[in-house]
């Protein structure tokens, strides 16, 4: 089995900025790109941190309103600097975090995850930039046709690695739900193979009606024959 690794899902093009650059060339630069935020990398192309919409308008929401309507609101120490900054490196969230271009998708969305972030910046040995990779990137391994997820489940999954013959499981996917029925052998191949699918790039579910012709696990009586 072989997933899809964020060297095949980043843009390798990336808009991004220099340390020093202005607050008004950033806001230039997201708009003349249609991009909501860009890595700031140092002298050396190496991702400092990322500036985004939300970092720039800090600067905005730390200004009184005209009207009076609306009170000033209070900000941490950090989010001070950041709406008094004026250049990427006193606006931008740092550190970056970075992903290497060997990586799943499952190791960046995780990534993503625990960091709440929106995007990463994706960088080789030496930490330069090579890429970046945002969450619309990975949700596009779940547009993999329903055939394509079928066939690597037959032949990765079921012959390759469980060693099982074709007549023995059945694999039906319909935008991208899987549906597995059959016999094995043995009971505890069953969850065995239902964790396998799953990790199939473009799988959104995996539903087995599967049979089983001997009990190994010590559980109830097999009702299946």
């Amino acid at each position: 089995m072989e997933h899809r690794t964020l060297s095949e899902l980043m843009t390798r093009d990336v808009v991004k900025a220099r340390r020093d650059l202005p607050f008004k060339e950033i806001v230039r630069l997201l708009a003349d790109h249609d991009v909501t935020a860009v890595p700031v990398v140092d002298d050396l192309d190496r991702p400092m941190g990322v500036v985004s919409e939300a970092d720039l308008l800090r600067k905005s929401a730390d200004q009184a309103d005209p009207s009076g309507r609306a009170p000033v609101p209070h900000l941490e120490a950090w989010e001070r600097a950041k709406a008094e900054g004026s250049r990427a490196e006193e606006l931008m969230s740092a550190p970056a975090v970075c992903a290497r271009p060997e990586w799943t998708v499952v190791e960046a969305a995780r990534l993503m995850e625990t960091q709440h972030v929106k995007r990463l910046p994706v960088v080789d040995e030496t930490d330069r930039l090579l890429g970046i990779v945002s969450r619309g990137d990975l949700l596009r391994v779940f547009l993999r046709r329903d055939d394509a997820i079928r066939d690597e489940i037959t032949e990765d999954v079921l012959r390759r690695t469980m060693r099982l013959a074709p007549s023995e499981v059945t694999v039906e996917v319909r935008d991208g739900r899987v549906d597995l029925g059959g016999s094995v052998e043995f009971r505890s191949l069953i969850p065995v193979i239902e964790r396998l699918c799953r990790s199939v790039d473009g799988v959104v579910e995996v539903a087995e009606h599967l049979a089983y012709r001997t009990d190994d696990t010590g559980g109830s009586p097999a009702t299946a024959t």
